[in-house]
């Protein structure tokens, strides 16, 4: 049985924490195995010593749907304490808002793909923190997905933006703690960062091998099932296809009311495809794209966790279809994520040549080669930050 780092926190409380005032980065999904909030533990072990919450994208209750919802400041129900918004007028906290607070714990379930925002809040607190000489201290939680498996090309550096803001691969393979101790030593940030560890976890693990609830940590991320596709899925976004939001099931839908499902699965007959079946069907979302339109599409059922390869999927679904329907098939505009001007699929995949090179019709194997490379790299930077063992 795993332990999460604000169980083992509560376990063993750190005795330089005393007489501290305290702030905690977190949503409604800050829980522990019996579902009991964070802040609602850190105010147990410490009273009166947690002074303010902030909340990433989505908001604190991760009500708001879509990307580019603000949420605005707030005070906490429970603890009548002030709640800043870190998805509003600003996404970096202005120095002011770390005034008199000594430790920032952050808590936060991340789903191990580069375009999931909360890591690049976790970012700019650390670089507020660094200009504050505020301690952070992360706590950390398993990486749902895996923290064995990395896939993907690496981020460009013209492509930073809220969904990158370092060269790191879609699915990168590593906790929230270890990623923040990357980007905090290689954007020369240097903030005063620790991580409390997950006891229990290993780097092979998936989120079903853990026996840990799954709490949705944000409106369109249900189930383990979701983020396990959502590092090729999330490419839809930058797409007029449907990625399923709309639906109980999004991410794990995907499809446009122009698709035929057997042109789609003749195109991609012989690709690989490992770890995964395409069940045809048709769904109608009642909100965002295609809206009350019957869209023709695909359910992807991942049967083999190991084997499947979710970015490669979902490029060899997004080259079927733009060669396919080059007539229906439209890339979505700017803006997206607060970039007005890049288009938003080069800011998803992070490299417009990728893309370039999938409406050419190079094969996808063939791609994955020539970034074998610099994943090679990446995985050998990471290791420098591992806490957990297993690969």
């Amino acid at each position: 049985m795993i332990s999460i780092g604000i169980e083992q926190l509560a376990l063993n409380p750190p005795a330089d924490f005393k007489g501290k005032q305290l702030a905690m980065l977190c949503n409604q999904a800050s829980t522990d195995r019996s579902l009991c909030h964070s802040r609602d533990i850190i105010d147990r072990v410490f009273p009166g010593r947690l002074s303010c919450l902030f909340s990433p994208q989505h908001g604190f209750y991760s009500e708001k749907q879509d990307n580019m919802i603000e949420s605005g400041h707030m005070h906490d129900p429970a603890t009548g304490i002030p709640v800043y918004s870190l998805y509003g007028d600003k996404r970096k906290p202005d120095p002011h808002m770390f005034d008199g607070i000594d430790i920032l714990l952050v808590d936060l379930i991340d789903v191990g793909t580069r375009v999931y925002t909360f890591i690049w809040t976790v970012v700019y607190c650390l670089q507020t923190a660094a200009a504050t000489n505020t301690r952070v201290v992360i706590l950390d939680r398993p990486n749902p997905i895996g923290g064995h498996l990395v896939e993907g090309n690496l981020l460009q550096r013209e492509m930073r933006s809220f969904v990158g803001l370092y060269e790191i691969p879609m699915r990168h393979g590593l906790t929230l703690g270890e990623l923040a101790l990357l980007c905090n030593r290689e954007m020369h940030i240097d903030a005063e960062l620790e991580v409390v560890k997950v006891r229990g976890w290993s780097r092979n693990m998936f989120m079903n091998d853990s026996l840990f609830p799954w709490v949705f940590p944000s409106p369109n991320m249900p189930s383990p099932a979701t983020a396990m596709v959502y590092p090729g899925q999330v490419i839809w976004e930058g797409t007029n296809v449907s990625e399923g939001r709309g639906t109980t099931m999004p991410f794990l839908l995907f499809g446009a009311p122009y698709l035929h499902h057997e042109q789609v699965v003749d195109s991609i007959r012989t690709i690989p495809l490992p770890g995964c079946i395409l069940r045809p069907l048709v769904f109608e979302p009642t909100s965002g794209k295609w809206n009350g339109k019957a869209c023709k599409g695909f359910q992807i059922h991942v049967t083999n966790q190991e084997a499947f390869r979710p970015y490669r999927t979902s490029l060899v679904l997004l080259q079927a279809l733009l060669t396919l329907y080059p007539e229906q098939f439209a890339y979505t505009s700017p803006p997206y994520e607060y970039e007005y001007e890049k288009l938003p699929m080069d800011l998803i995949i992070g490299d417009p040549d990728v893309r370039y090179a999938l409406e050419e019709g190079v094969d996808i194997l063939e791609l994955e080669r020539s970034w074998q490379e610099d994943i090679d790299g990446f995985k050998e930077l990471s290791r420098s930050v591992f806490l957990y063992d297993g690969i």
